[in-house]
């Protein structure tokens, strides 16, 4: 199978998955995730071992992207305006889902690396799934805003904290040498602020070069321009490409709301036929066959990554002094699991499967489990964001049956 045709099933497959997804009210992604595990090696293989290897690039370039869009989301002024309650309840949710997660997971298995790994995936929250709940329903209030926030800002922290534990095993588990002080903690922070430092320069240097552009197609050829080089140049330097896209999308959002935007509605409009190969590849890396094995540990993930982030927002949300429907529902609305969860699975096989057997068994468990717990979240996900958003009284209309 060559690659150009392959590309061009994966695209139209994935269409049509998406259309029979959302036939039966689920988000377009499961269905993104279904035509992958048909395509890919558990079933008919046309995806094959091969060809996951040789399309990595595409992963890349779209974890850049996200990167990007997150950081595009995350302007000064938002703070200002939620107030201190949001990033405390950021912190309490994303760490309470990591820590949980991460003990679970490591009593269940005994390894380390699997445990910390996962967590660090874990507080990831998918915001498409809880923004279409909200939408169809026309919810308002202050627990419609505060789930808004905190979707968008958790997803920041999580890339940041999957970094910083990457780095540390990378070094701990996986390197030839004594371990230090040195490798364990300045080298993995001396890597993530200078991924911050690139990609905020980067922003500053985007944001000169698009105030002198008026057009819209150079715009969009000057972002993704910008995107892909510091891709690249991420991957020459070995820092984190999607921290770097992270800082330059933030520097970005600050220094021009009106850019900010403008890029915000390019993107909406351009990379949705990239998020399909995406999550079309995502879904081939699935094996079937380590499911049976995988169940126990997908279980413990899902069970502690919904108590982590249900009771993270609880306490969160009672030490800031919120309102009691925040300290009641909000976790509920924050269980929907997508993009950066993926992102980061894939990411583990693009950092992880090079180091030997060891290294490829870490990234198919992993990137198996959350394949797998990505399609549960998206079922359950929006469902308690509905019970949440109606049990708080800020349902404005009933959907349309």
């Amino acid at each position: 199978m060559n690659f150009i045709l392959l590309i061009g099933i994966i695209i139209l497959a994935g269409l049509v998955g998406k259309k029979l997804s959302n036939r039966i009210k689920l988000p377009g992604v499961t269905g993104y995730l279904i035509v992958g595990v048909l395509l890919g090696q558990s079933l008919l293989n046309l995806i094959n071992i091969q060809f996951l290897e040789a399309s990595g690039f595409i992963t890349d370039i779209t974890l850049g992207i996200v990167g990007f869009i997150i950081g595009n989301q995350l302007a000064a002024k938002k703070f200002k305006k939620i107030g201190k309650r949001i990033p405390i309840i950021v912190l309490t949710e994303s760490f309470g889902a990591f820590i949980l997660v991460s003990i679970a997971i490591f009593l269940l298995t005994r390894r380390i690396d699997l445990a910390l790994l996962l967590g660090a995936i874990a507080p990831a929250t998918a915001p498409a799934g809880t923004v279409a709940v909200l939408r169809e329903y026309r919810a308002k209030g202050n627990l419609t805003n505060s789930l808004l926030a905190v979707a968008g800002l958790d997803d920041g922290l999580c890339i940041m904290i999957y970094v910083f534990v990457s780095a540390i095993i990378r070094v701990t588990l996986f390197s030839v040498g004594t371990v230090s002080f040195y490798k364990i903690f300045i080298s993995p922070l001396i890597h993530i602020l200078l991924s911050l430092v690139i990609g905020g320069c980067a922003g500053l240097l985007l944001t000169l070069f698009i105030r002198k552009i008026r057009t819209r197609e150079e715009t969009m050829i000057i972002v993704f321009g910008f995107i892909l080089l510091f891709t690249g140049i991420s991957n020459l330097l070995n820092i984190s490409l999607i921290l770097v896209n992270l800082s330059m999308g933030i520097v970005v959002a600050n220094l021009s709301h009106h850019l900010s935007t403008r890029l915000s509605r390019i993107l909406d409009e351009t990379v949705p036929i990239v998020f399909i190969v995406f999550f079309v590849l995502a879904g081939a890396h699935l094996d079937v066959r380590l499911l049976p094995v995988m169940g126990l540990l997908g279980l413990f993930y899902i069970i502690f990554r919904s108590a982590g982030k249900i009771g993270g927002a609880s306490f969160g949300a009672f030490i800031s002094k919120a309102p009691k429907k925040l300290k009641k529902y909000l976790g509920f609305g924050l269980l929907s699991q997508a993009g950066v969860a993926i992102g980061l699975s894939l990411l583990v096989v693009r950092e992880f499967s090079t180091y030997g057997q060891t290294g490829q068994e870490l990234s198919v468990i992993i990137v198996t489990t959350i394949a797998a717990t990505t399609v549960i979240f998206e079922i359950i996900g929006p469902i308690t964001t509905k019970i949440a958003i109606t049990k708080a009284g800020e349902v404005r209309r009933r959907s349309v049956k």
